[in-house]
């Protein structure tokens, strides 16, 4: 298999910006249906001048509308390139995410959302930072102007704080969706939530197993199509829970606490 080490210059397709061998590219869709469709087009178009080879993963988590129909002809149209996986019932954000990484089969690992508020391009702003010369494990987005609502931005900031508190998670946009890991650094790395904590457990983890985390800003767009699930009551009490669940296993036995969830990475067994 081709390492992630090699990357070749094509001269005008974006920049003459160096592209990767290989790269997985998956997102999280829950009733999208209005925007999976141009998503999947806008990958298709990007993805050749970040990647000689790269494939598209669609994670539907139990979509009640028509995205399940669309995700599954978008796949049989191509040629092997896109792949669904589907949740029978919706799982939550964090769930999909670990389903997305499972489902990934290169040596880089990335994501945005499906809600097309980043654009697949600006992968590129990550993929550049990775190979910069610290070479880091993973790359972060923040979102350089959050297209959200006042409450939601009031939200993610004390929430921000709260990591940096309680965990000494110093990454200013644990929530952006926009990230690039390589596959080892994902080895060993096992996460209990399946919610809305997802990504800052993930960090948090790979923060303390050491992993060199780096950022990148990146523009954050207004939602156009769907609606937003992030701010229900139920969403946000799950991940106060699992946040406090981790702070306090932790204190009690770091090691321990470490090693409980389910791996990240297919293949891998508990204890492994």
């Amino acid at each position: 298999m081709t390492t992630v080490a090699e990357i070749e210059t094509i001269p005008g397709a974006t920049g003459d910006r160096e592209r990767v061998a290989e790269l997985s590219y998956f997102f999280p869709a829950h009733n999208e249906e209005a925007n999976l469709r141009p998503l999947v087009d806008e990958a298709l178009a990007t993805l050749p001048g970040l990647a000689a080879t790269f494939e598209i993963v669609i994670v539907d988590d139990g979509s009640r509308d028509a995205t399940p129909s669309i995700a599954d002809e978008l796949a049989a149209a191509s040629d092997g390139t896109i792949r669904v996986v589907h949740h029978p019932t919706n799982r939550g954000y964090g769930a999909a995410l670990r389903s997305g990484i499972g489902a990934s089969r290169f040596e880089l690992v990335c994501f945005t959302d499906g809600d097309r508020q980043f654009r697949v391009a600006d992968l590129g702003r990550l993929i550049e930072r990775l190979h910069e010369a610290d070479q880091p494990d993973v790359v972060v987005g923040y979102r350089i102007k959050r297209a959200d609502p006042v409450v939601r931005t009031l939200y993610a900031r004390a929430y921000r704080l709260a990591n940096r508190i309680f965990f000494g998670l110093r990454v200013r946009d644990v929530d952006c969706a926009c990230k690039l890991f390589r596959r080892e650094a994902l080895e060993g790395i096992r996460v209990e939530s399946g919610g809305a904590f997802f990504s800052a457990e993930l960090l948090i983890k790979l923060g303390v197993r050491g992993r060199r985390i780096a950022e990148v800003g990146v523009p954050h767009h207004p939602r156009t199509a769907g609606s937003a699930t992030g701010a229900k009551p139920s969403v946000v009490w799950r991940a106060v829970r699992d946040f406090w669940s981790l702070r306090l296993r932790l204190w009690a036995n770091r090691e321990r606490a470490l090693r409980r969830g389910a791996p990240i990475l297919e293949g891998e067994t508990p204890g492994s």
